[in-house]
C-alpha cells in the first residue's frame, strides 16, 4: 500500500519513489507509487497537483482497497524510478483552509452547539454544513463575530497543531469533538487545547500560519447551515480587495469609510425624492400630451377616439395614463413603453362605452410577433417587440399588411 508521506511531513514538497502500476484509461494514465506526498482528494479537501518526473499530475484520488493514484497525461511505466514535486501554493492553501475549519467548527461548537459534518474547499470560498440546535439554520451577525474572534485568538497566540494516529487505548481516552468516520488507522488532529477531531488532512504545525480567518456568508442549505470562510492567504486578498473598494468608493463620495454608510443612506434618500419629483413630471407631461392627442386621434368605425402611443415610463405610468384616458367617453387607449433589451410593456384600454374586447386585441397583435398579453375586456397588459403597438392599432383601423 502507498506510504502517504504527508502524514509524517505535511511540508514536504518533493520526494522520490517507485511506479509500481500504471495503467491507461480515456486517454489519461493512472499512477501507483511505493511512497508519496501527494494528498488525495478525501475529507472535502482537494488533491494536491505538482509533477512527476516533470510530467504534470491532474488528479489524486484514493481506490476502495486505499491506494493512492496519480493521474497524468504521459505513462510512468512499472519499476521507474520517480521524482515527485508538490505545487507548494495550492498545498499550502488547502492547509490553511482546513485548519480554519477546525477552528471555526470548534468555536461553533463550543459557543452554539453546533456540529460540523462537512467541509468543501473550493478555488475561491470554502464552506462547512453545521447542523445547529433546534434546527436553525442562521445565525446573528453578533454570534458571527463571536465565533470569528474565538478563532482569531487562537491565530493570534499561534496555538499548536498536531497531528497523529494514536494507540486504541490513547483514542479511547481522547476528547474529540465528535466521533471518528473510521474504525482502523484514526488520524487524530489536535489545534490547542480545546480543538480535536479525526482527520486525515493536511495542515500546518501551529495556528499563527493561517493569518486571519475570516466568515463571508451564513445561509441556509438543505436544512442544515452553510458558513463560508476565507483563512489565510485568501483572506487577505479578500481584505485587501475590500479596502481598495472602499477606499475608491470614499474617495468618489468625499468622505471617509467610516462615514460611507451614511452618506449613501442619505444619497439613497435624495434619489428617492429626485425619482418621485420625476415621475410627476412625467405624468403630468404624459398626461397633458395624451389628452391633447386624443383631441386630434382618428376615430374607428365605432366613433371612438384612438390614441396609441409610446411613453417614456414604466408599467406604473401606462396603467396610471389609460386610467385617465378612459374617464373620458369614446376612447382607445393603446399605450406602450420601453422596458429595456428590445422589449416593451404595454396597457391596452377603453371606456366604458367602448364595446371592444382588450384582452382579445392585445392577445392576436402580440401573439403573431413572439409577445404576450391578455385581460380584461375594459383593460390589459403584457409585454413583447413594439411593434406590438402598431399591429393593435392596424386591427382596429381595418387595416393588413
Amino acid at each position: 500500500m502507498t506510504d502517504r508521506l504527508y502524514y509524517d511531513d505535511a511540508y514536504l514538497t518533493g520526494f522520490d519513489g517507485v511506479a509500481e502500476q500504471c495503467i491507461e484509461r480515456d486517454g489519461a494514465y493512472h499512477v501507483r507509487l511505493d511512497r508519496s506526498a501527494f494528498y488525495p482528494t478525501s475529507g472535502g479537501q482537494p488533491f494536491d497537483t505538482g509533477t512527476i518526473n516533470g510530467i504534470p499530475v491532474t488528479d489524486v484520488y484514493v481506490d476502495e482497497g486505499g491506494e493512492v493514484w496519480h493521474v497524468t497525461a504521459e505513462p510512468i511505466p512499472a519499476g521507474t524510478a520517480v521524482h515527485g514535486a508538490i505545487d507548494w501554493p495550492r498545498r499550502f492553501d488547502h492547509m490553511q483552509q482546513h485548519a480554519g475549519d477546525h477552528m471555526i467548527a470548534s468555536a461553533l461548537w463550543r459557543l452554539l452547539g453546533g456540529v460540523t459534518i462537512g467541509l468543501h474547499i473550493s478555488s475561491d470560498v470554502s464552506t462547512i454544513d453545521v447542523a445547529m440546535p433546534e434546527g436553525v439554520t442562521r445565525i446573528s451577525p453578533e454570534d458571527i463575530r463571536r465565533v470569528e474572534d474565538d478563532v482569531n485568538a487562537r491565530v493570534q497566540r499561534d496555538v499548536p497543531v498536531r497531528c497523529w494516529f494514536p494507540e486504541p487505548e490513547e483514542l479511547k481516552a481522547l476528547p474529540l469533538r465528535k466521533p471518528p468516520t473510521v474504525s482502523e488507522h484514526v488520524r487524530v488532529v489536535a489545534i490547542g487545547e480545546d480543538e480535536m477531531v479525526a482527520c486525515g488532512g493536511t495542515h500546518p504545525s501551529t495556528a499563527g500560519q493561517l493569518g486571519l480567518v475570516k466568515i463571508v456568508g451564513v445561509a441556509p442549505a438543505r436544512g442544515k447551515m452553510r458558513v463560508s470562510f476565507l483563512a489565510g492567504a485568501r483572506a487577505y486578498r479578500d481584505y485587501r480587495r475590500m479596502f481598495d473598494c472602499a477606499q475608491e468608493t470614499s474617495n468618489l463620495l468625499s468622505t471617509n469609510v467610516e462615514s460611507m454608510a451614511a452618506n449613501v443612506a442619505a444619497m439613497q434618500e435624495q434619489l428617492k425624492r429626485v425619482e418621485a419629483e420625476l415621475n410627476r413630471l412625467r405624468r403630468g407631461e404624459a398626461l397633458s400630451m395624451l389628452t391633447e392627442k386624443a383631441e386630434t386621434a382618428p376615430r374607428l368605425a365605432c366613433g371612438a377616439a384612438l390614441v396609441a402611443q409610446m411613453l417614456d415610463g414604466d408599467m406604473n405610468l401606462l396603467k396610471d395614463a389609460a386610467s385617465h384616458l378612459i374617464r373620458r367617453p369614446g376612447i382607445v387607449a393603446l399605450l406602450g413603453a420601453d422596458a429595456g433589451d428590445g422589449r416593451s410593456v404595454f396597457v391596452f384600454a377603453r371606456s366604458g362605452d367602448v364595446d371592444i374586447h382588450m384582452g382579445q386585441l392585445l392577445s392576436q397583435a402580440a401573439k403573431p410577433l413572439g409577445g404576450k398579453g391578455g385581460g380584461r375586456p375594459d383593460f390589459a397588459q403584457g409585454g413583447g417587440v413594439r411593434e406590438i403597438l402598431d399591429a393593435a392599432a392596424r386591427i382596429l383601423l381595418g387595416e393588413r399588411e
